[in-house]
């Protein structure tokens, strides 16, 4: 823990007031996954992209599932802030634990499913505000690095079983008819 200390530490060490606004900004679109969710009802919304929003959708709730309702619980990881008290939060001290990052997961759990569905020309913006969410948790002090990793291993496993769980309702379906 000491090293993920010493990084968060140092990315203390660049704080600016236009950066803290930015990264305030950039973490409370990730909050309850926000974005994500009205991405997928805007693209299950529009019959061309309703496959993709379905994809989307169920990803979103396997990593709920996954991350928030067992992983979380499981590892019961204390907050960085809990350990290094001098730190002054810019947003509410959450208050669930830290392992995984559930801002990192679903956001990467979104990028994936986007990937599977073949939404190429939103996946990879996707990506780019993935990263900027998970990079902000880390600038916040709210999570460890660590617990950004877990949180794309566990969005990039959600994700595809997302895609996983609409192809073989897919499959079905044309059996069924």
């Amino acid at each position: 823990m000491g090293i993920e200390i010493g990084i968060l530490d140092w990315i203390q060490s660049i704080r600016s007031p236009v950066v803290d606004m930015v990264m305030t900004f950039i973490t409370r679109l990730g909050n309850a996954g926000a974005v994500w969710i009205v991405l997928a009802v805007i693209l299950l919304i529009i019959p061309k992209t309703r496959r993709s929003g379905a994809v989307l959708a169920a990803a979103l709730c396997v990593d709920a599932l996954l991350c928030n309702g067992i992983l979380k619980t499981l590892f019961g990881r204390i907050r960085p802030y809990d350990v290094n008290t001098s730190v002054r939060l810019l947003i509410a001290r959450p208050v669930d634990f830290s392992f995984p990052s559930g801002h990192t997961a679903i956001s990467f759990a979104a990028v994936t499913a986007l990937m599977m569905a073949g939404e190429g020309k939103l996946w990879k913006p996707a990506l780019v505000i993935a990263v900027l969410i998970a990079f902000s948790r880390l600038y916040l002090y709210v999570h460890y690095p660590t617990d950004i990793l877990g949180g794309v291993i566990v969005g990039g496993a959600a994700g595809y079983i997302g895609y996983l769980i609409v192809e073989r309702l897919g499959q079905w379906k044309k059996k069924c008819q």
